[in-house]
């Protein structure tokens, strides 16, 4: 018997998403910006979540930070999320932006944050893993372990 069934799916593994570069502004004061790159990345493994590393324009990641995928979908075109990462559009401009607010015990930070290149590059995302499917095959010891600890912490 051939071990694929021609009426059995075969399920493939989803096509890689390629990392999204974007140039935003995070907001020192009500008038002072710093020009910084912010790297959006998608583990078709892990798809309920998109890491963000931000750099300066000089180069270096200073900060990565795990966010959800549907709080930066929802944060678009409305107030998204709540406590320490919360998305919402700007007032409307020439410019469609969205402000990202990150909250640490140590530090905020507001960024600015483009929104036509970030909203196409989410769509590719939800069609490698639609949002019905995104908790389904999910490792939560893994998962847990890199929110809580870090990503050493799931491999221990």
């Amino acid at each position: 018997m051939h071990p694929h069934h021609p009426h059995t799916p075969v399920r493939s593994r989803p096509e890689p998403v390629p990392s999204l570069c974007l140039d935003v502004d995070r907001m020192l004061d009500e008038f002072t910006r710093l020009p910084m790159r912010a790297t959006f990345r998608f583990d078709a493994a892990v798809p309920a979540v998109v890491t963000v590393g931000f750099a300066t324009e000089r180069g270096g990641e200073l900060v990565r930070r795990p966010i959800g995928r549907e709080l930066l979908h929802g944060g678009l075109t409305a107030m998204s999320g709540c406590g320490e990462v919360r998305m919402w559009p700007t007032l409307p401009r020439e410019r469609p932006s969205s402000w990202l607010l990150l909250e640490a015990p140590e530090v905020d930070a507001l960024f600015e944050v483009p929104t036509a290149r970030l909203a196409a590059w989410l769509e590719t995302t939800y069609r490698a893993v639609p949002a019905e499917a995104e908790w389904g095959g999910l490792n939560w010891d893994g998962f847990l372990g890199e929110l809580l600890d870090g990503p050493d912490a799931a491999s221990a």
